[in-house]
């Protein structure tokens, strides 16, 4: 194990642990295609199981900090976790929040002898199975969850491969200006839990500040109710970006939960409108859909849409009107003029131009304001 030496021949040598390729997440193998990579063969000891194992160190693009593998791939294969990061590679959260979400309650040893007990069991179901997904207790429980689907991260965080800070630059004495490597940027705040972070914590679940953070912000998101008017069957669709979706992308997802009357894409505010024909196939669309639907590496907004009274779904700008947010009325301004009974009593006639019912808000819209009398018909015209 750890602290035997490399040309020793030992029991303990045969569990050492070699690799050709490490399990990596997309954030920490970095956005260059043309990454290359060290290797060293049994070059440090596993952070969780102490054995030596094969590491590996790269950048994974410009202005980021080299990494490296951290822990064996044994035990990232027994959490499905990323050999650097720790964070899930299905969901790339913490395996605290995954396993909270899924229900797990798996208690991993964490003593010497236990741990090595574990990992061999472990090696053993991993040898029987394909080595494509995780074994024991998570691989029986990976299944779909709500909050995971609101809190899965579908893009890479290249974010979190910049340099460290530069602790010279802090102090006012680095000398090297822009060639400096490092971030020329102010520390945050010591008493901020997240800048205590811990390795074991984060693999084991406990105590993990990040997992803390992302648990109330899902606690803190608001859930959708469904809207009083029953003939509402229309779902709002946002972000839908049409040079990667298009309207069989949409019906191919929607589909499944009922008949669809209509599917209205509008390229110009990144959005469409998906109306079905029952109001019970857009309750399952919604319920299935909001917070965690993902096309084409795009995910999407889905709330409800609004009734339309006038029977017009859009408007000129491509926008369901009725979907626009009301306006509380703006104090000062002038309200609605009544109509009066000489302008209603000529528009009952049909002698006034415009609509019989229009309201006049300013007195100059009104045109018998000044003594204007609107032309009457003469008795003798041909109807």
């Amino acid at each position: 194990m750890a602290g035997t030496s490399k040309d020793s021949n030992t029991y303990n040598r045969q569990r050492w642990e070699s690799a050709e390729f490490p399990m990596l997440c997309q954030t920490c193998l970095g956005e260059n295609p043309y990454i290359r990579m060290t290797k060293e063969p049994f070059g440090k000891e596993c952070k969780i199981c102490a054995r030596p194992f094969t590491i590996f160190r790269w950048c994974p693009g410009a202005h980021s900090r080299f990494k490296t593998t951290i822990i064996c791939q044994t035990c990232a294969k027994v959490k499905n976790v990323c050999q650097t990061c720790l964070f899930d590679l299905v969901y790339g959260l913490p395996t605290q929040v995954r396993d909270s979400a899924l229900g797990l309650e798996e208690k991993m040893p964490e003593s010497d002898v236990n741990k090595e007990y574990f990992t061999q069991n472990m090696e053993r179901q991993l040898a029987k199975s394909d080595g494509t997904g995780p074994v024991g207790e998570l691989g029986r429980a990976m299944k779909g969850s709500d909050i995971l689907a609101k809190l899965a991260r579908t893009t890479p965080y290249y974010k979190r491969n910049r340099a460290h800070i530069c602790s010279f630059w802090v102090k006012g004495e680095c000398k090297r200006g822009e060639e400096c490597p490092y971030r020329h940027e102010m520390p945050t705040d010591p008493s901020d839990p997240l800048a205590k972070q811990n390795i074991k914590d984060r693999y084991y679940g406990h105590n993990d500040p990040v997992a803390d953070k992302l648990m109330r912000r899902a606690e803190a998101m608001p859930k959708i109710e469904p809207p009083a008017d029953v003939s509402i069957t229309t779902l709002y669709v946002g972000g839908v970006d049409p040079a990667a979706i298009v309207e069989k992308d949409l019906r191919d997802h929607f589909y499944q939960f009922g008949e669809i009357r209509t599917i209205h894409c509008v390229p110009r505010q990144t959005c469409a409108f998906v109306e079905f024909v029952s109001r019970d196939s857009a309750q399952r669309a919604m319920s299935a859909s909001h917070g965690k639907l993902v096309i084409n590496g795009l995910k999407l907004r889905v709330l409800w849409g609004r009734g339309q009274a006038t029977g017009k779904q859009f408007n000129e700008g491509g926008v369901a009107p009725a979907l626009a947010p009301s306006l509380a009325p703006v104090p000062g301004l002038p309200g609605a003029v009544p109509i009066p009974a000489s302008y209603a009593a000529a528009a009952a006639a049909g002698g006034l131009p415009g609509h019989p019912g229009a309201a006049v808000h300013y007195p100059s819209m009104d045109p018998m304001r000044m003594g204007t009398h609107a032309p009457r018909p003469r008795p003798d015209a041909p109807q």
